[in-house]
């Protein structure tokens, strides 16, 4: 069941301290399914541009001035690890922006109000009708309030801002070769499921499974990482603990 509309508009009250444009707001819900099946009216993807511009200025803004002593490229994963789609679709979730979705019925019949696309779109599109309610204030405020706890959890990964990256970093330090990801994909398609495997040398060193093969890839990438970076540490461990021998 879909909840009242206005419900949202409260709590972006609350967070923002400005009230959000009733008729914005009911843009920014609407997925392109609903608008075909209502007669080709406006949806969300435009605001959904205008959102994700706002949240990527935001998000920068703060790395920059939190992290002084990072490079480019960490900031840059930070900001990856903040606003990718998991992540947009994860935050939208804690406000249960799914239930105030207007979706056509095919969406509807497979599972569009909890799709991480879906989601992630939708909660740029309503960054967007913020920022044009109440300009960058309310915009700052909003967005902060969405994606803070997700920045402060980035900076403390490490390794696991890109796993991708790291084990390339990884490999490439070690000279292990060039890295393969094997993918396998099951289940109907608006419920499939991918494996991937992480290849180097020809043996597999990290197996991963999610709903996106982007997904797989960096849990086998994380699975290989970890599994690598473990053998190392055993292998000097042993270099510095094993007496030498002694002759006869």
């Amino acid at each position: 069941m879909q909840r009242p509309i206005d419900e949202l508009r409260e709590h972006i009250t609350a967070v923002c301290g400005t009230e959000v444009d009733g008729p914005l707001l009911v843009l920014a819900l609407t997925h392109r399914s609903y608008a075909y099946e209502s007669g080709a009216i406006p949806h969300n993807e435009r605001l959904e541009f205008l959102g994700d511009a706002v949240l990527g200025i935001v998000v920068t803004d703060h790395l920059y001035r939190s992290y002084p002593d990072h490079s480019e490229g960490h900031l840059a994963k930070l900001r990856a690890a903040t606003v990718n789609m998991r992540a947009l679709a994860d935050v939208g979730r804690t406000i249960g922006l799914g239930d105030y979705l207007l979706l056509g019925r095919g969406e509807e019949s497979t599972g569009g109000r909890d799709k991480s696309s879906i989601l992630a779109d939708t909660t740029e599109a309503v960054i967007g009708a913020v920022y044009l309610t109440g300009g960058m204030p309310a915009a700052t405020a909003f967005v902060h309030h969405l994606v803070g706890p997700v920045m402060a959890a980035s900076a403390a990964l490490g390794a696991g801002l890109d796993w991708k990256t790291s084990l390339q970093e990884l490999s490439v330090a070690r000279s292990l070769g060039t890295i393969e990801y094997r993918i396998v994909g099951e289940g109907p398609e608006h419920e499939k499921v991918f494996t991937a495997s992480a290849v180097l040398g020809g043996e597999i060193h990290g197996v991963g499974v999610g709903r996106t093969k982007k997904d797989a890839e960096q849990q086998a990438a994380q699975g290989a990482w970890t599994a690598l970076t473990a053998e190392a540490a055993g292998v000097g461990q042993c270099d510095l603990t094993d007496p030498a021998p002694t002759s006869a």
